[in-house]
């Protein structure tokens, strides 16, 4: 298998949300990724963003209201499956209690509370607004 010699990040989630533009605020307050590219759409929708973390990590998101693409036809929210996410993305953190603290000041729902893992880290798992179950923590699958 070859990569591209200068990709940091191989895999990338996509997401889209049905406000992103707020998404993408939250998304940025809370595991403080930061905005690499915001294609904005008409009615405030987002045709396509890129958001980063660090320094290999990167989401890419766009507006639900873009689902008319044959990539959006695939998929659906959290609400349309009775609440359920299908896949989650896990975020390496340096202080996961920091980050948990911004989650609930947000407003997020907590669905595993903060805990130090067997396996080394310390993390715990979230819903953002829109039902995106999100983990995060400080156990680092690369060390």
């Amino acid at each position: 298998m070859t990569t591209t010699a200068n990709t940091r990040s191989t895999v990338m989630p996509g997401m889209r949300y049905r406000d992103a533009a707020a998404a993408i605020e939250w998304l940025c307050r809370v595991f403080g990724f930061e905005k690499h590219l915001v294609v904005p759409g008409p009615h405030n929708t987002i045709v396509h963003a890129q958001l980063t973390l660090g320094g290999g990590g990167m989401l890419m998101l766009g507006s639900v209201a873009n689902g008319h693409t044959e990539f959006g036809k695939h998929m659906r929210q959290p609400d349309e499956v009775g609440g359920f996410e299908t896949q989650s993305a896990y975020i390496v953190v340096a202080d996961a209690d920091t980050v948990l603290a911004r989650a609930k000041a947000e407003g997020w729902a907590i669905v595993v509370d903060i805990k130090d893992e067997a396996y080394g880290g310390r993390g715990f798992s979230c819903v953002d607004p829109e039902g995106r179950l999100w983990s995060a923590g400080t156990y680092d699958p690369w060390a």
